[in-house]
């Protein structure tokens, strides 16, 4: 509850003292609050912060990155947990990988990702792919007369525009400093943490990383980084994992094939300008002996 004060106690003190705040300064702040609120949505998910779901869901619902319903969002977290598919394409929603596949719909997917392997591609072009990604498969139900996801879309577009209402009528913000310096840092720093969260790889345990040693970026990401202890206790909250993860330590690290990393600095030496992996998940497993 305390996390939730501070993302929307930060969020509207940020956008209501914007005038004054140097941009640079900004971005830090409102990346830090968009990339915090979407901790917060994940820990909703998880069942957290209280026993009662509509309370969660209030505390989670309000879009302050604009572009990404959490509707959406939970329903493919929820299939993300299934240990035995992480990672597939075809069974796992939040993949980074694409299927072998012909035809310049295949070629333009596997183009968009492939800048996206690398961290600085991720960073940089990322915020600006996986929403346009996001939208079109949206727009693709949609079109196919899917009529959930068009009440969904419908009232997230509402939600949006109070959101909206609230940065112009109330703060005088236009939508082109809100964009650049709270949504396109928060949704970076929300790439930089599923960056290297998983590979493939024939064996599911060794499937999901560790990284290790992130005081400050662990708690923007609710210690979402400790992701192995967080993917075989998907109930434990946040703030119980670091303990979870101490007491474990060893067998984690044995489980996921040493699939540990000692910080980001780690992640940034190791991928800043590499491909974390193969864009596609054949290509990827059999790298690995599948």
């Amino acid at each position: 509850m305390l996390v939730a004060a501070g993302v929307y106690g930060g969020w509207f003190a940020a956008t209501w003292f914007h005038a004054r705040i140097p941009w640079p300064v900004l971005a830090a702040i409102g990346g830090w609050l968009i990339a915090w609120h979407g901790s917060l949505q994940h820990e909703v998910i998880h069942g957290h912060p209280t026993p009662w779901r509509r309370v969660n869901l209030a505390l989670a619902l309000p879009p302050l990155s604009l572009w990404l319903p959490f509707e959406p969002y939970r329903a493919s977290h929820v299939e993300h947990h299934n240990f035995a598919h992480l990672t597939d394409p075809d069974r796992d929603p939040e993949s980074f990988y694409l299927k072998s596949g012909d035809g310049w719909r295949a070629a333009l997917a596997v183009g968009a990702m492939r800048l996206e392997q690398s961290l600085i591609g991720r960073l940089t072009l990322g915020p600006i792919i996986e929403p346009i990604r996001f939208w079109a498969a949206e727009i693709g139900l949609i079109a196919g007369g899917d009529a959930r996801h068009l009440r969904i879309v419908a009232s997230h577009l509402l939600m949006a525009g109070i959101v909206w209402a609230w940065l112009r009528l109330a703060c005088h913000m236009n939508l082109g400093l809100y964009l650049l310096t709270f949504v396109y840092p928060g949704t970076a720093l929300t790439l930089l943490r599923s960056f290297a969260e998983h590979r493939a790889h024939p064996e599911p345990a060794r499937r999901t990383a560790t990284v290790e040693r992130a005081p400050i970026l662990g708690l923007l990401f609710l210690n979402n980084n400790l992701h192995l202890a967080h993917h075989l206790r998907p109930d434990a909250p946040w703030y119980a994992l670091p303990a979870l993860h101490r007491r474990e330590r060893q067998r984690l690290a044995a489980m996921s094939g040493g699939f540990v990393y000692a910080g980001y600095a780690d992640v940034f030496r190791r991928y800043l300008s590499r491909p974390h992996d193969s864009v596609t998940h054949d290509e990827a497993m059999a790298a690995r002996g599948a």
